[in-house]
């Protein structure tokens, strides 16, 4: 019987997020309608687009980021904390696993694990910093969390320069390969040599371990407590700043897996033109999922999909800016039925709660009740 509620939740979680992608196809079916393209055909060689052994294999690494992304942010999210600095977090991160893994000699898979070890180390520590200014002087952490983002920007092309960790020029500025032997060889699923990054594994740990840890231990109660009300469970004994601490750690820490994927199977290296945007992206697949583990697995098949259909949509004459409009409606839409859904789930619970009210007994006979005697 405990199981009903999460399945219910579950339930209304997936409806709600269904009909957000169908709000947002019917608005970008109006706007390619406008600019004289069927969306019929559009929506056919996207999704003839996406079922190609080759578009598989793109779309699954890049959904395996999305999702590391999103788990990042969720593990703030959920505390009703706003990391907004998945971003710096993952490039850091980035760049520090890049000068160790440089620098290894060791075999596979021993010098992998270190290179992973050294990226969540990298991004837990980058993320300690606005959670020690939220707690020990109150700094708000969307305004940090920002702050850090254009100081990691700074500090890479710092650190990217001739001299220190960098070589080459211009934006081929990167650190020395990482040596062959601890490259991601990945997965050929495909004649044409698309290949599925082993690293991206990490995607499928992290949200397992994610579900596992908020949803079935101690302190995954206390920070959902603490999410929807702070005061409540600071009075219940939840101890906030511990709590807001371990949280933001745990959410830098999985962002620094985010660049896994890149670095170990298809650059090599942390360059300038190393992906970015990742840590923004991740913020709208953790919205569409509502911060829960397998909803954000769909919400990064879905962004993957969306952003791989860009190129065929221009063989068609259309924009891709249509996939971002698309994108935005997307997370426009999210909101909109999070805002109905959770008002209808208020509406449900009130009847509940007044059942559980004791019903006001009678006065006893001979009470005084204000009549004169």
């Amino acid at each position: 019987m405990k199981l009903i509620p999460h399945l219910r939740g579950a339930a209304v979680g997936l409806l709600s997020s269904g009909a957000a992608v169908v709000l947002a196809a019917v608005a970008a079916s109006l706007i390619l309608v406008a600019t004289g393209a069927s969306p019929i055909e559009a929506a056919r060689a996207m999704v003839l687009n996406g079922l190609s052994d080759t578009s598989s294999a793109i779309i699954l690494n890049s959904a395996a980021a999305y999702y590391l992304s999103a788990v990042a942010v969720a593990f703030t999210f959920r505390l009703n904390l706003f990391n907004i600095g998945t971003e710096g977090q993952y490039r850091i991160s980035a760049l520090c696993a890049a000068a160790v893994g440089a620098g290894l000699s060791l075999p596979a898979p021993l010098g992998q694990v270190v290179i992973v070890a050294a990226a969540m180390i990298a991004g837990a520590a980058w993320a300690a910093v606005p959670a020690l200014l939220k707690t020990l002087k109150g700094v708000n952490e969307v305004i940090s969390t920002i702050a850090l983002n254009f100081i990691a920007i700074g500090l890479i092309s710092y650190l990217l320069a001739p001299g220190r960790l960098g070589s080459g020029s211009g934006s081929n500025m990167g650190t020395a390969p990482i040596p062959d032997g601890l490259r991601d060889p990945g997965i050929d699923i495909a004649a044409e040599g698309a290949r599925l990054h082993w690293s991206s594994l990490l995607a499928v740990v992290a949200g397992i371990g994610f579900y596992l840890l908020i949803e079935r231990t101690v302190f995954g109660f206390d920070l959902r407590a603490a999410g929807r009300s702070a005061d409540a469970a600071r009075s219940g004994g939840v101890p906030m700043g511990r709590t807001i601490v371990i949280a933001m750690v745990l959410s830098g820490a999985t962002a620094g897996l985010i660049g896994m994927p890149s670095l170990l199977g298809d650059s090599g290296s942390f360059s300038l033109s190393f992906p970015s945007g990742l840590g923004f992206i991740g913020i709208a697949v953790a919205l569409f999922g509502g911060n829960r583990a397998a909803g954000m697995a769909i919400g990064a098949l879905l962004f993957s999909f969306l952003d791989n259909s860009s190129n065929v949509l221009q063989l068609m004459d259309v924009s891709n800016e249509v996939v971002r409009i698309m994108e935005g409606l997307i997370i426009l839409a999210v909101v909109i039925t999070n805002r109905l859904t959770s008002r209808w789930r208020t509406g449900r619970a009130r009847p509940d709660r007044l059942k559980d009210v004791p019903a006001m007994s009678a006065a006893p006979a001979g009470a005084n009740t204000g009549g004169g005697a």
